[in-house]
């Protein structure tokens, strides 16, 4: 078989494996090593089956994700949601539709120090949904704006996915990290914003306005804002990389968890095995991907493509909207942290021959595999919150969440047309 021949068959092979359900990072290592064997031979395939599994696990750079992991764990388990929520209430609640507007901020905070969509939309499942229930909030209301809100998970800064496509891209993660935080920020108000103009005449406030007790409030939120200066302010001025960064947040948010009295050695051993398992499947999807890529090497698959879509003749912009339409029909079956490893060693090649900047791309990317965590048939998010909240069918949360996706493709069309809102803060960096 030619190597077009071979790729073709692999990307084949691997969609079937995913569609019979076959874990991701193992489906991309089936096919990078036996696809790799149809054109190098058996021999060295086998060679790169048993280098690239300790290549990954002992990079130093990627040891940032289990930190960042163990992170969001530990906040979680600390009870740090359920503080932001309070402060969101005692702020916002005088609105109509407050607690929609609280739950959302307080989605935007998780997201400071969890890194993580799933984690982000089954935590604020448990904490908001009963508080809107019992303020008369239709389920397709409440559910819709926890689906949307998670999505804030894998934008502001630390996340996981954007932490992984520094890793595929050879970028620097400390610059994405802090090239998130202005668009993170626009999807809060633009997601207030959608709270207010969709649903804002039917949902009740809930409660007045009391200054002393929002002040009160917020001495609840002071570890949240005290891990996300220490993070993302010490990557910003330079003092220390993201890595290190990581580690010096996973270690303070156990200490305030102890301090506390929220993380006693039992919930703290619970903590470290929960990390544990959710970084064992990250480096299967990481080692995969890089098997996979080295499939991809040899069939020259990556090259390929940037000459065909180059060849198209519509323009950068159009290439650039072929891609991202790409990734949101993807994410209509795929998972983000899958769409991200699979298709970016592709499309990477392609974004950089039209010269578009590599950061904005990733960030415009992670924005875009935002809509596969809330869109059908997959939409993880929704069904995370399902999985929690039975009793609301699919399809309701799906109704909510509708003016949410419309709106982030707004505030995609806008990040495209002015680069700038991604690049100006970075660019600022030290």
């Amino acid at each position: 078989m030619t190597p077009d021949l071979i790729a073709i068959a692999g990307f084949a092979a691997l969609f079937a494996m995913i569609l019979l359900r076959v874990p991701i990072g193992v489906a991309m290592g089936l096919v990078g090593v036996f696809g790799f064997a149809g054109i190098t031979g058996l021999k060295p395939a086998l060679n790169l089956l048993a280098q690239s599994p300790i290549r990954v696990v002992t990079d130093f750079n990627l040891t940032l994700i289990p930190f960042f992991v163990l992170m969001g764990v530990l906040a979680t388990n600390s009870g740090m949601s359920s503080e932001l929520f309070r402060a969101g209430q005692k702020w916002l609640g005088q609105f109509r539709g407050g607690m929609a507007l609280s739950t959302i901020g307080a989605c935007a905070g998780f997201a400071a120090i969890c890194g993580s969509s799933v984690a982000t939309a089954a935590t604020m499942t448990k904490i908001a949904l009963p508080e809107m229930r019992r303020e008369n909030y239709p389920d397709h209301v409440s559910t819709g704006v926890i689906a949307a809100g998670g999505t804030l998970g894998i934008l502001i800064p630390p996340s996981v996915v954007l932490a992984v496509y520094g890793f595929i891209t050879e970028q620097d993660v400390g610059k994405l990290f802090i090239a998130g935080i202005v668009p993170g920020f626009l999807a809060v108000l633009m997601y207030m914003l959608t709270v207010r103009l969709a649903y804002g005449r039917i949902l009740p406030a809930s409660g007045r306005f009391h200054l002393g007790e929002a002040l009160h409030a917020l001495k609840g939120v002071w570890a949240v804002l005290l891990l996300f200066v220490a993070i993302i302010g010490s990557i910003y001025m330079g003092v220390a990389t993201a890595t290190e960064a990581a580690a010096v947040g996973s270690l303070l948010t156990a200490l305030i968890g102890m301090a506390r009295g929220k993380l006693g050695p039992r919930a703290l051993l619970a903590s470290l095995i929960e990390a544990l398992r959710t970084s064992v499947a990250i480096y299967t999807i990481l080692i995969g991907a890089i098997l996979f890529g080295y499939f991809l090497a040899v069939t020259r698959a990556p090259q390929k493509v940037t000459e065909w879509l180059v060849g198209l003749d519509i323009g950068t912009y159009g290439t650039l909207a072929l891609i991202l339409l790409a990734f949101v029909l993807l994410g209509c079956i795929l998972d983000a942290m899958a769409m991200i490893i699979l298709m970016v060693p592709i499309v990477f090649p392609v974004v950089t021959a039209m010269q578009f900047d590599p950061i904005w791309f990733g960030v415009i990317i992670v924005m875009t595999v935002e809509l596969g965590l809330i869109t059908p048939p997959v939409g993880m998010n929704v069904f995370v919150i399902n999985s929690i909240a039975r009793e609301v069918p699919l399809t309701r949360i799906f109704r909510g969440v509708t003016p949410f996706v419309l709106m982030d493709l707004v505030r995609l069309a806008l990040l495209v047309a002015f680069p700038a809102i991604v690049l100006w803060l970075p660019e600022t960096m030290r």
